[in-house]
């Protein structure tokens, strides 16, 4: 099992993993797979069995723009049609 990263090495990170991504927006790791699978989070993955890899800022600016739009009363095929128009 590896060593979590620090927040501060995460922050310094142009990509980072699920896990961490996890860790700065407190959203849940079962959330944030189904924008994953729904396409609305996108990711980086070079090979099959290599871990995905989230660009930072767009994958937090992506997780807070389902938020609000969650606040706001859209259905989640609603946010996923105004997220893949961004």
């Amino acid at each position: 099992m590896s060593r979590q990263r620090s927040i501060e090495k995460i922050l310094a990170s142009e990509y980072i993993s699920i896990g961490e991504l996890v860790r700065l927006t407190n959203c849940r790791y079962s959330t944030l797979k189904f924008y994953t699978e729904e396409g609305m989070l996108p990711f980086e993955q070079e090979e099959e069995n290599l871990t995905r890899r989230f660009p930072r800022e767009k994958a937090i600016a992506t997780i807070e723009k389902i938020r609000l739009l969650k606040q706001q009363g859209y259905t989640i095929p609603e946010i996923k049609e105004l997220v893949e128009m961004k």
